[in-house]
């Protein structure tokens, strides 16, 4: 006895669900969020040094999350995107830094931010962060690039 084999009618395959929509995102506007959060976290970063005299990971990696994560949630999955807040990150720390200086000098001088911007200009505080270099700005540097590739990477899922 054989049986013929009949497939089922096409009306009763199941589907494939939908993919899920790409959430394309804008570079632009993620890159842009980047700066604006690297600026604000720098100043924080350089207030908090200020604050406790002397510089810490958390709060570098602090800075890195901030524009990590500004950057890659307005700027979606763009795989451009993490490499950018890693760059946006290291120039975070290093204007916390540099502001960390500027605010000690004001302290020193008992005079203000601008005073000391008018005096020294930036030639002169970078010059003076350049003789301070040391191991660990080098790996706050680090841990600041790291923390902002991740978190952008992470973000933007």
């Amino acid at each position: 006895m054989s049986q013929n084999y009949q497939p089922p009618a096409p009306s009763s395959y199941t589907e494939a669900p939908a993919p899920a929509p790409a959430r394309g995102g804008n570079i632009g506007l993620g890159i842009a969020a980047g700066v604006v959060a690297a600026l604000v976290a720098a100043a924080a970063y350089g207030g908090i040094m200020n604050a406790i005299d002397r510089e810490i990971g958390y709060a570098a990696a602090g800075v890195g999350l901030i524009v990590g994560l500004a950057a890659g949630k307005l700027g979606g999955r763009n795989p451009v995107l993490p490499g950018v807040a890693a760059l946006l990150s290291v120039g975070g720390v290093f204007l916390g830094q540099m502001f960390f200086i500027v605010l000690a000098m004001a302290k020193y001088a008992n005079v203000g931010v601008l005073d000391v911007l008018d005096k020294a200009g930036v030639s002169g505080v970078l010059d003076i962060w350049k003789e301070s270099l040391d191991l660990m700005s080098f790996v706050f540097l680090g841990i600041g690039a790291f923390v902002g590739f991740g978190s952008a990477k992470k973000a933007g899922l």
